[in-house]
């Protein structure tokens, strides 16, 4: 059971009828709940009773008696969503307020549709996670298809906007963990190439790869970007793997992929830049490493700090681990409370 609470009504919520409000703010109580708590006094609206029905506004402070934890039950069908489909992306949230949802999105499932992603993708189950609100939730930013981790929404286009303000600014920061080839040297450091897209699409999706260009060959690339990823080695295995933390300074496309992979140390699982010989039965860095590691993509956005666009207090979301990551770290005996929460705090 959760503690009395006392909230106070904010301007975007407007005037509204109180069981309304308090189901956005609290989707696993029902109708029935609500009424019984306005009639026996324990829901209060500026220290008086209310009735379910009572129009409340902007300022005005509710008291919430203790409620059950459990949210509520997902339902057979949301909107063309199946009820499996429904269950994992409402399993997936992490934190919700009348403002953010924030996802621990799973390797696999594309943030948004496009070309070869399918009609299976986060956006396109926003449906299931409206929790009692009128609207669907809006992508704040967008995570590789087989990337797991972090993924911000917005519950009002104005969040949306503050959201997107605060990441075309820098003014959030984002930690990824990754498994990458062989042990870099030095072990901490930044990688400042330029990017630009790969010209041609062929078969083996070349448009859609991103080149590295050094910096003192950057005018001789119009097209490309200057892009920079911290780097911080964790923990290695001999000099076979090594357990990174990655911050990408600036957040283009397959950044932290295709700057591991020119650095000689490509991502473990990403075939798309090199990281794919987990299983490389010769003297590559994947030679004896094969047995229980997956060959899925480890790369995993751990946490991020963002500055919350209503209390503007600084919040940090940070994601669990998914299973096939969760297993190579158990395989390798790498603990995650071994390892600072944010390395780079040491190198600045």
């Amino acid at each position: 059971m959760s503690a009395v609470q006392l909230l106070t009504v904010s301007e975007d919520e407007g005037e509204q009828r109180l069981d309304r409000w308090l189901k956005r703010r609290f989707p696993q109580i029902t109708q029935g709940a609500i009424e019984k708590m306005c009639r026996t006094g324990q829901i209060r609206v500026d220290g008086g009773r209310a009735k379910a029905s009572d129009r409340v506004a902007p300022g005005e402070t509710i008291r919430v008696p203790p409620l059950p934890e459990t949210e509520a039950p997902v339902r057979a069908q949301v909107a063309g969503i199946s009820a499996a489909d429904a269950k994992m992306i409402q399993d997936a949230v992490i934190w919700k307020d009348e403002h953010i949802i924030v996802l621990n999105k799973p390797p696999g499932l594309p943030s948004q549709g496009g070309s070869g992603q399918g009609d299976r993708h986060v956006d396109g189950l926003t449906e299931a996670l409206k929790f009692g609100y009128k609207d669907r939730p809006k992508l704040v930013h967008r995570l590789d298809k087989d990337t797991s981790g972090i993924l911000l929404l917005a519950r009002t286009d104005r969040i949306a906007r503050a959201l997107s303000e605060s990441l075309r600014h820098r003014a959030a920061r984002k930690i990824y963990w990754a498994v990458v080839a062989g042990v870099p040297n030095p072990r901490r450091g930044s990688i400042k190439f330029y990017l630009e897209k790969a010209p041609g699409r062929g078969r083996g999706g070349e448009g859609e790869k991103m080149l590295c260009v050094h910096p003192a060959k950057a005018k001789e690339h119009p097209e490309a970007k200057r892009s920079q990823t911290d780097y911080f080695t964790l923990w290695f295995l001999g000099t076979r793997l090594s357990w990174m933390a990655l911050e990408p300074v600036t957040g283009r496309t397959h950044q932290l992929r295709a700057h591991m992979a020119e650095i000689g140390h490509p991502i473990l699982g990403d075939g798309k830049y090199g990281g794919s010989e987990a299983d490389n039965a010769g003297d590559g860095w994947g030679a004896a490493i094969g047995g229980g590691i997956s060959r899925k993509m480890h790369l995993h956005a751990r946490s991020m700090t963002v500055e919350h666009p209503i209390t503007k207090a600084q919040v940090t979301f940070t994601a669990p681990l998914p299973e096939h990551m969760a297993r190579t770290w158990e395989i390798l005996d790498w603990k995650v409370t071994d390892v600072p929460a944010d390395p780079f705090t040491t190198i600045r």
